[in-house]
């Protein structure tokens, strides 16, 4: 059975749980991370979150024929799917570090 100390300890650590959180939304929305594809033809610019903030197409991508749009689709694509990587590293290695400071053994799932 619990006494009110554990209680107390309890409160304390969802508190310090609810306070990382907090921080984590405001680190995460403040990562930007950039990928490109077709050596630069497509830039993608991504916060920590996977919202993406910005697309550069360069005007040379701007072909007349179907295969053209196609492969600029594709690089569209590679370009967001790379920056989506790049966020999750960045947060992974955030998490990591804000972990490491509690003192908490390693969790499955996030090395």
């Amino acid at each position: 059975m619990m006494d009110f100390s554990d209680l107390g300890k309890m409160k304390e650590m969802m508190g310090q749980a609810k306070q990382m959180q907090e921080q984590m939304e405001k680190k995460l929305a403040a990562t930007v991370v950039e990928a490109s594809s077709g050596g630069g033809v497509v830039t993608v610019r991504m916060n920590g979150k996977k919202e993406v903030l910005r697309v550069k197409i360069e005007p040379t991508a701007m072909g007349s024929s179907a295969s053209d749009l196609e492969l600029l689709e594709d690089l569209i694509a590679a370009a967001v799917n790379e920056a989506g990587r790049r966020a999750d590293e960045a947060m992974k290695s955030s998490v990591q570090g804000m972990m490491g400071g509690l003192g908490l053994p390693d969790l499955p799932g996030l090395g």
